[in-house]
């Protein structure tokens, strides 16, 4: 273990120290599990895993990363939200949670009532990429084509209702802009195609997407965030491009079955904080193209709260239904 791991571990250890002399259990007194509602391998699993192991090491109680895939995240996200509040079930959470609750009618749980934010952990923007061969150099010069060209054109996403897919219907309703719009299952196949010049263009998250760009094995057309990435600093951002105040950033983060103690909350919230301080964490996040946050319970809300309805916002104008 590196000296700034060391560091690090005690670093965590006296922050818990602190916030748990007030938790009449001294949470945690059993193993915690750690749901992952996607498979094994993707980000969000690295996500849970690296920080499962800080916390685990920390806090003398092992994390179960639990990989409950299905349903777009529904399997796992349900079996939190029916867990009992005691903090010993927990969700590394993503968009698609604000998501799905209007994406899928059929829905058997509230994206804020039955959960309690822990932290939001870090964020990531979306890329709009294209095959090196593709005509086109940027989102400004695709938005100045007339639809009888664009509408011809293909955008690969991780599938209906996903959230790239949604970040497409938002650009769709604020610009005009139609694509051909097709629905993968998986961000991989959609970005392995657009390499494979079996489509045009992807849109999909950073994760799946810096690697091939600095590889130049895809280009990048414009990039989701508020300002330019430092890792791909060349790609221009939407705003940049054209399409007014749209940021849209696909965040990370943990949340716990609803109804769990404040005491519990807190010493969870401290032990995330201080673990995503550590050099080791940062700078894995950094290569998986996943910035930093350490958002607390009550602003996490919000973010939640505020991307239900936005999201809600584009499924109505859409049509959008997943049975």
């Amino acid at each position: 273990m590196t000296s700034s791991s060391i560091a690090g571990l005690a670093l965590l250890a006296a922050v818990l120290a602190g916030s748990q002399a007030h938790a009449a259990d001294s949470y945690p007194t059993k193993p915690v599990r750690f749901i992952v509602p996607y498979a094994p391998g993707g980000g969000s699993d690295a996500t849970a895993r690296i920080l499962g192991l800080k916390l685990g090491d920390a806090l003398g109680q092992t994390f179960v990363v639990d990989n409950r895939p299905g349903a777009a995240s529904m399997i796992g996200t349900e079996i939190v939200a029916r867990a009992p509040g005691d903090g010993y079930t927990l969700i590394l959470a993503d968009v698609p949670h604000a998501i799905n609750v209007s994406t899928y009618p059929k829905a058997t749980y509230d994206a804020v009532k039955d959960f309690t934010p822990i932290i939001l952990i870090g964020t990531t923007p979306q890329i709009l990429v294209a095959h090196p061969g593709f005509a086109i150099g940027s989102l400004k010069e695709l938005l100045a084509l007339p639809r009888a060209q664009t509408e011809k054109l293909a955008v690969g996403t991780a599938g209906t209702g996903s959230s790239p897919h949604m970040t497409y219907e938002l650009l769709r309703l604020r610009t005009g802009l139609v694509l051909n719009h097709i629905p993968y299952k998986g961000g991989g196949p959609a970005t392995a195609d657009a390499i494979a010049g079996q489509i045009p263009m992807a849109l999909n998250s950073a994760p799946s997407s810096v690697t091939h760009l600095r590889g130049n094995r895809l280009k990048g057309l414009g990039i989701t965030s508020a300002k330019r990435h430092p890792l791909v600093p060349g790609i221009p951002t939407f705003q940049e491009s054209g399409v007014a105040d749209f940021t849209v950033t696909h965040w990370y983060g943990v949340l716990a079955s609803g109804g769990t103690p404040q005491t519990v909350v807190k010493a969870l919230y401290a032990a995330f904080a201080a673990a995503l301080q550590m050099p080791d964490v940062r700078e894995r996040f950094g290569a998986l193209a996943i910035d930093v946050e350490t958002i607390g319970p009550e602003a996490f809300t919000k973010i939640i709260e505020a991307d239900v309805q936005r999201w809600r916002d584009v499924v109505k104008k859409s049509g959008i239904r997943i049975e």
